[in-house]
């Protein structure tokens, strides 16, 4: 068999003195050949994929089918096919072996003994796609388990909960037999595969309800006997290191996760009722925590303007909304783009959510009284250039940051109110002079997020004069175009909708604004002086443009605003 670097040259043009180098490079620092000419960029990883397709005469695909059948999955270990890069491949159209390292003989005959797949075709497939297919079939076939499960738990050991406290480092992994932890995993495992922000585990006086949040909306998972709500609330609580003897008092705990190739961050939360403890789980999926401002749904007129306002040398940029409606994301996504080496951010948060290189992050900790105000006060002292308040809660934390806003800092927090103009009220409430809120205020961002229009079954459909008319609308603003509705399909879980995007509403203070703001701290005077002056859309006259564009429906638009 020829060698990487004979093939390079001679089918792919690498030159001899570059592969000369790389094979000092290897000899000096150790390393794989193709992987030394990949990282100094002398070829492409779909050359390299080429090179070695080539090198050991096995056909490339570099793509996986999707619909491949997972029956392997109660037979060989998920940890033995990531360990060794090969997942069989079983479609209505063929089947075969694809492998990522072609030199694994022993293992890839071990694999076809077991099989029984003797002589079947073998094929190069890349890494990725390779352990994306592993979990993507070991994650099908756990809910396959699901139903027997629920069977288990009627001859469970009640002992087995606390028999194995650690989770493992991949749930997927996990080959623990005891019935509720298994259902733990696969509740956690399906809520991640369905993007799910929430768990829910209700006990109610005859029945536990399980329930998962996704894109905004609550619904049904499993509801498991009534006689295992105590074993699965202590499993729960075990994973996130509380007090599984403390069910008087509401607790508060983290667990932290990977799920295939997702590391997830749950925040647990539990409260005594009167038939046992409710759980709610937060869990954060820290591959998708950076999304880029265009990402979030601005339009581009709010998009540019936002983009200066975030470059201010001081004031203050406070984003409303309740909670769950993506103010923590927005924050974060302005924060990246400001971080730079030359720039120092600090912020204080309540918990810190996500980690960000190059950012100092503070947690809020009332136990030894650092709380928003005190750490706020601490961090005016570090030099900062940018301060993140987690949230404004009361008037001494509002008062430093309009403080450190005034002294020459830009300051990003947030506040629980219903529209931009209300954060004004808000603030004149807690007891903050509108002087000095006039004065330090840079703009207030209110947001919502709605439910996304399924591109898999979307349809257009042209809407009557009434239903229009519902919403303020005629056919003549329509202009001629139809507007969009789903039928529901797999893809989007039979929703119609799939995924989510924001509708903004941008209050700038302008001179005239904050001159206004001074003479009264009406939220319905100061929203109307600022859409007089053509500066700002409301959240609805947002969404409105979102339904026009196809983006999502007007039902959508009226459940959030």
């Amino acid at each position: 068999m020829k060698t990487l670097g004979q093939v390079l040259v001679e089918s792919y043009g690498v030159p001899p003195e570059v592969i000369a180098q790389a094979l000092a490079l290897q000899e000096e620092k150790g390393g794989r050949l193709g992987e030394i000419l990949v990282q100094q960029k002398n070829i492409s990883p779909n050359d390299l994929l080429k090179a070695r397709s080539t090198q050991c005469g096995l056909e490339l695909m570099v793509q996986l089918p999707t619909d491949s059948d997972p029956f392997f999955t109660s037979r060989i270990p998920i940890h033995y096919l990531k360990k060794f890069k090969m997942i069989p491949v079983a479609t209505p159209d063929e089947s075969f072996i694809a492998v990522a390292e072609p030199f694994y003989f022993q293992q890839l005959d071990d694999l076809q003994r077991v099989l029984e797949w003797r002589g079947m075709k073998t094929v190069l497939a890349p890494q990725e796609e390779i352990f994306k297919a592993i979990n993507t079939a070991y994650d099908r076939s756990s809910q396959t388990h699901a139903d027997q499960v629920m069977q288990d738990m009627d001859v469970e050991d009640p002992e087995a909960i606390i028999s194995e406290i650690e989770e493992t480092a991949d749930l997927l992994d996990d080959t623990s037999d005891a019935p509720v932890i298994k259902l733990v995993n696969l509740m956690l495992a399906q809520a991640v595969r369905d993007n799910a922000s929430d768990i829910h585990i209700e006990p109610y006086q005859d029945m536990v309800k399980i329930r998962k949040r996704v894109d905004g909306i609550l619904y049904d998972m499993y509801r498991p006997p009534k006689h295992v709500q105590g074993k699965l609330v202590s499993r729960v609580k075990i994973m996130a290191k509380l007090d599984i003897a403390e069910k008087r008092l509401p607790q508060d705990g983290r667990i932290e996760i990977r799920i295939a190739d997702r590391n997830v961050d749950i925040r647990v939360s539990t409260l005594p009722t009167s038939f046992g403890e409710r759980v709610v789980m937060r869990l954060l999926d820290k591959s998708n925590v950076l999304l880029s401002l265009p990402d979030l749904g601005m339009s581009q007129r709010d998009l540019d303007t936002f983009h200066k306002l975030i470059r201010a040398p001081y004031g203050i940029i406070l984003v409303t909304g309740p909670t769950g409606s993506g103010k923590t994301t927005t924050l974060y996504s302005a924060l990246s783009i400001l971080n730079s080496p030359d720039i120092n951010i600090i912020t204080i948060e309540d918990p810190v959510e996500y980690q960000i290189k190059g950012i100092s992050q503070v947690q809020v900790n009332p136990k030894i009284d650092l709380t928003f105000a005190n750490g706020l006060r601490t961090i005016v002292r570090q030099d900062p250039d940018v301060i993140l308040v987690g949230e404004i809660r009361d008037l001494e934390t509002a008062e430093i940051a309009i403080q450190s806003a005034l002294t020459g800092h830009l300051v990003f927090s947030t506040l629980h109110t219903n529209d931009a103009a209300s954060a004004v009220t808000r603030l004149t409430d807690m007891g903050v002079e509108s002087f000095l809120v006039s004065s330090s205020v840079n703009a207030i961002l209110a947001q919502r997020l709605v439910r996304k229009i399924c591109t898999h079954c979307s349809e257009e459909f042209v809407p009557g004069r009434e239903y229009l008319a519902q919403v303020g609308l005629t056919p003549e603003d329509l202009g001629g175009r139809s507007l969009f509705r789903s039928r529901g399909c797999p893809e989007c879980l039979n929703t119609g909708y799939q995924g989510r995007i924001g509708i903004f509403e941008l209050m700038v203070m302008t001179e005239d604004l904050k001159n206004f703001i001074l003479t009264t701290s009406d939220s319905n005077q100061i929203r109307r002086r600022a859409m007089a002056a053509g500066d700002m859309l409301t959240l609805r006259q947002d969404g409105l443009q979102k339904v026009i564009a196809g983006m999502t429906t007007i039902e959508e638009i009226f459940r959030v605003s």
